[in-house]
């Protein structure tokens, strides 16, 4: 049974064409994940599904008596709206009874003169008729699986990752048929993917998502739909059966490219001819002529592209910390942590959101200062600091001249120099896009400038928070690579655990 059908959607932003006539269907019961390239417009094209931003041109069609719940990559609220108003935001009748529950629940509890003993028992007596207590467990569960407690609190005091979770807690109380997820695993940590895993498995929905996490795409979803370059390609199976399959069809491509461009280099050298000569010619080889030719210019090939940057040698001492504590407004953080860096590790950083992991790499850094202990960091270590905050930068300056800024020309491994220009299209910024304004960019991509402005200047010991956040796959692969062959030493904050897995030697 079909739920979704997207028919011939095409988008584009001036002269940036997103997709042209995209055309997909999703069944009841699929869990489908929606890959491509970072600005390729995974999540326009998601809002587009979802209704909340027009097509250029084409149809969106959707089952009429079926449930559809959106999460947001960066939800916007309203400050001054409570979390509880958020999370019982739907008009749905069992919702709405369960959050005057919660309101009344809360005066009772708070002694608040707003309290009515009668009122409270009439909600009782209706829950009981509507047989909402289990549902009003259920909401209790994921609540405090995402550490929402003060249902009171206001939106403009909570952090990004706080609204995410609220966000993603609102589209799995709804038992939508249908689940439309950006990014879900952003600002959770493992624990909380693990959990939101069991649970979307356990729920007989059907699902549509964008996500970076190759472990969590290989858990949950059970098809992969790849857009690039115009085309949609279907993959029905796991990660690992994507990666198999998509490898198969760029050699056939590229075997295929290889017969047009010999092709086209034939038909280019008659149809140099003299005029005269190709009177005589059938018309249908010089229309055929110019349909090659478009061919060969829309055809482009993936390329395998190795990044490498050198480090600076590194002495004999490299990072000691001796017997640390830190506390943050009177919350004790880190308390005698003691640890010595040895040549060429590199170390993963794990735990529940808020315990401490970005505060470890900014005490390590220098923009923080231990309360007791000390942290001794060799006189050779040269530290490049990624952090989850993008850099304040010029919106109005082009990538290449923000970069040139930083380094006109930077070192490679080999010991050649390569120009800043280079250096962006090795990280994935095609020439023409060196030239765009950094606030054209889209969220991924600006994050991997930002990373690539920290490799740029040569460190020998990387400090990454959260490096893969907003990613596409094939970006990934690119910095997993990069850390591997990296001679220096790294701590990796993470919840990426195919990232983990593969690039540290422990956590």
């Amino acid at each position: 049974m079909n739920l979704l059908l997207v028919e011939n959607i095409s988008k584009a932003f001036g002269e940036n064409n997103l997709f042209e006539n995209i055309t997909f269907g999703i069944d009841k019961g699929q869990k489908v994940a929606l890959v491509a390239r970072n600005g390729a417009g995974k999540t326009t094209l998601l809002n587009i599904i979802s209704g909340n931003e027009d097509a250029d041109s084409g149809k969106i069609t959707f089952r009429n008596d079926i449930k559809i719940a959106y999460l947001l990559q960066e939800p916007d609220y309203n400050p001054l709206d409570s979390v509880l108003d958020l999370i019982f935001s739907q008009s749905n009748e069992l919702i709405s009874l369960i959050k005057k529950y919660e309101k009344l629940l809360y005066s009772m509890q708070k002694k608040s003169e707003d309290f009515s003993q009668e009122e409270y028992q009439s909600i009782l007596n209706q829950m009981d008729a509507l047989q909402a207590w289990n549902y009003e467990n259920e909401i209790k569960q994921i609540l405090s699986k995402f550490g929402i407690e003060d249902l009171t609190q206001k939106v403009g005091e909570l952090s990004g990752g706080q609204k995410k979770k609220i966000a993603l807690a609102s589209a799995l109380i709804q038992k939508a048929d249908f689940l439309i997820l950006d990014e879900p695993t952003n600002h959770l940590d493992i624990d909380m993917i693990e959990w939101l895993e069991e649970h979307i498995n356990n729920q007989n929905i059907t699902l549509l998502m964008v996500t970076h996490d190759r472990y969590f795409l290989n858990n949950v979803c059970n098809e992969i739909i790849e857009i690039e370059n115009n085309n949609v390609y279907r993959y029905k199976g796991k990660y690992e059966y994507f990666l198999e399959k998509k490898s198969e069809r760029l050699e056939l491509e590229k075997v295929e490219f290889e017969k047009f461009k010999s092709l086209y280099r034939k038909e280019l050298q008659w149809m140099r001819t003299t005029p005269q000569a190709r009177t005589t010619k059938s018309k249908s080889r010089i229309d055929s002529f110019y349909e090659i030719e478009d061919k060969v210019s829309k055809t482009r090939t993936q390329e395998s592209r190795k990044f490498e940057v050198t480090s600076e040698r590194m002495g004999s001492k490299i990072l000691e910390i001796n017997n640390i504590d830190f506390s943050f407004e009177d919350k004790l953080i880190i308390k005698d942590f003691s640890y010595v860096m040895k040549h060429g590790e590199t170390i993963g950083v794990v735990g529940p959101n808020g315990c401490g992991k970005s505060t470890l790499l900014r005490l390590i850094s220098g923009e923080l200062r231990p309360d007791l202990g000390k942290i001794i960091v060799g006189q050779t270590v040269h530290f490049g600091f990624y952090t989850q905050e993008l850099a304040k930068i010029d919106g109005n300056k082009r990538l290449v001249e923000i970069l040139k800024e930083h380094a006109e020309s930077i070192r490679l491994k080999n010991g050649n120099e390569i120009s800043a220009s280079q250096f962006l299209y090795q990280f994935g910024f095609s020439y023409n896009t060196q030239w765009n304004y950094y606030d054209k960019l889209s969220g991924g991509e600006k994050r991997r400038f930002n990373l690539l402005l920290v490799l740029a200047n040569n460190p020998n010991f990387l400090l990454l928070d959260e490096p893969t956040n907003d990613f596409d796959i094939e970006t990934m692969n690119l910095i997993e690579d990069f850390l591997m062959q990296f001679e220096g030493c790294a701590l990796v904050v993470s919840h990426d655990r195919y990232l983990l897995d593969k690039i540290c030697d422990h956590i």
